[in-house]
C-alpha cells in the first residue's frame, strides 16, 4: 500500500453550529485535518497552542470578534494563511479584514466548490506553476483542481482532482478500483468510493470522460 499523505491541519473558527458542523464534514471528506472553535476565545487558544497549515475564521464571532482575533495572532507571530467568512461583503470590511492579517474573504452564503478552490489557492506554494494534462480536448489544470475549455471552467473537488490525475497521466492503462483506492482514497474507505467519484466526475464532465472496462476497471475515456 502506498504511503498516506499527511493531512493539512486546518482551524476552523465559526459559531454556527449547522455551519461548522456541515464545513467541518465536507473537510474532513477533502483530506483536511479540522479543529473547531466555536468563539474568538477558544479559537485564540487553538491558533497559539496548535499548529495549523490554514485558518477558517468567521468574521461575527462571540467573545473576540473574527479581525480581531487574527490581529492577536498575527501579533503572537501566526503566519498561517487565513480566510475569513463574513456576512459583510463592503469593500471596507474587506480591507479592514486584510489589514488585520486574512489572505483572503468569502461572503455568505458562499459556493462550496470556490471555498474548496479559495482555500487550495491560499495552500498552494509561491511560484508554483499548475501542471496541465489533456482530457477530452480540454485543459486539466492539476495544480488549480481546475477543467478550462472555450466554454468556461469546471472546479473540482480535491478527490476528483486526483482520480482524475491518475487517469489522465495514464491514458491508456485500465486501473483496478483498488489500484485506485490505493493511490486516491484513505485506506479506511472502500472500493465502492471510487464508483462513487467516478459518477461525481461524470455528472460535472460528461459520461464519456470516464470509461468502464467491465470486470476490470476504470480508464481515461477516449474523446
Amino acid at each position: 500500500m502506498a504511503a498516506t499523505l499527511p493531512r493539512t491541519r486546518l482551524l476552523l473558527v465559526e459559531d454556527d453550529a449547522d455551519l461548522s458542523a456541515m464545513l467541518a464534514g465536507l473537510l474532513d471528506e477533502e483530506g483536511y485535518a479540522v479543529t473547531v472553535a466555536r468563539d474568538g476565545q477558544a479559537g485564540l487558544h487553538q491558533g497559539l497552542t496548535g499548529e495549523f497549515d490554514v485558518l477558517v475564521v468567521d468574521r461575527g464571532l462571540p467573545g473576540i470578534e473574527g479581525v480581531d482575533l487574527l490581529g492577536r495572532l498575527r501579533s503572537k507571530g501566526v503566519a498561517s494563511p487565513a480566510l475569513v467568512l463574513t456576512a459583510r461583503g463592503a469593500v471596507a470590511d474587506r480591507v479592514e479584514g486584510l489589514d488585520a492579517g486574512a489572505q483572503d474573504y468569502v461572503v455568505k452564503p458562499f459556493d462550496v466548490d470556490e471555498l474548496l478552490a479559495r482555500l487550495r489557492a491560499l495552500l498552494r506554494p509561491v511560484g508554483a506553476g499548475a501542471s496541465e494534462l489533456a482530457v477530452g480536448g480540454r485543459r486539466f489544470l492539476v495544480g488549480e483542481h481546475r477543467i478550462v475549455d472555450g466554454e468556461g471552467e469546471v472546479l473540482l473537488s480535491r478527490r476528483e482532482a486526483l482520480l482524475l490525475e491518475v487517469l489522465a497521466r495514464h491514458p491508456t492503462r485500465v486501473f483496478t478500483r483498488d489500484e485506485l483506492l490505493d493511490r486516491v482514497f484513505d485506506h479506511a474507505e472502500t472500493a465502492g468510493a471510487v464508483d462513487t467519484y467516478v459518477y461525481y466526475l461524470r455528472r460535472k464532465l460528461g459520461r464519456d470522460v470516464v470509461d468502464t472496462v467491465h470486470g476490470v476497471g476504470y480508464r481515461l475515456g477516449a474523446s
